[in-house]
């Protein structure tokens, strides 16, 4: 199991804790502690859909933390996005599409009638390192998002997810701030640090 803390695989040991019973059969508490964060992780679980647990503690799965380089404006829809996941990936798919799309069109200049088409005009372009591609298109194919594309009215639509792909989606924006932002924001640091030093002896900066 892998910890919603601090994303550390550990061997599960959970406890079931009976909590009442309503029209829909009995509600458990499942707690697990993870070894490593020294946390516990909490789940109901409903004894007439034991396959089915809310994760309601902690509130949302955790990520790696964005670096402050990333917009305000995009860190804060891939944030919501992280938190409504344990709830519904639907959910969460819907507002990492949406900031997708916002990152294509103000970031890559590209603007089509859906997101789809925009996908397409991002990988003919080749504007992107292989691996982003790679994941870009991926995402364009999928189940119902290929079935059903994204249009510039409706960005957020709530449509059907494939298993995985609300995760997939936000490792998919975790790579392009890395591309688009971080990257860019420490050659920039290096470069500025480099003609610091060319400067103090006497030689010319970079252009």
């Amino acid at each position: 199991m892998k910890c919603p803390h601090c994303t550390v695989s550990y061997n599960s040991n959970p406890q079931s804790v009976y909590i009442g019973k309503d029209k829909d059969k009995d509600w458990y508490i499942i707690r697990d502690y993870c070894p490593e964060c020294q946390r516990h992780n909490l789940r109901l679980n409903n004894s007439a859909a034991k396959r089915v647990e809310y994760l309601i503690y902690p509130k949302g799965v955790a990520r790696v933390p964005l670096p402050a380089s990333v917009p305000e404006r995009y860190s804060k829809e891939y944030l919501e996005a992280c938190v409504v996941l344990p709830d519904s990936a639907k959910a969460s798919a819907a507002i990492s599409r949406r900031c997708l799309q916002i990152m294509i069109r103000e970031e890559l200049k590209i603007q089509k009638k859906d997101l789809f088409q925009e996908i397409d005009e991002v990988l003919r372009q080749n504007k992107l390192p292989s691996y982003l591609s790679e994941g870009i298109d991926a995402i364009r194919n999928i189940g119902n998002f290929a079935a059903h594309p994204i249009k510039s009215t409706n960005t957020g639509e709530i449509v059907e997810v494939e298993p995985g792909e609300a995760e997939w989606l936000l490792d998919l924006l975790e790579g392009l701030f890395d591309f688009l932002f971080v990257q860019p924001e420490i050659i920039k640091k290096k470069k500025e640090a480099l003609n610091q030093k060319l400067k103090d002896a006497g030689k010319p900066e970079m252009l």
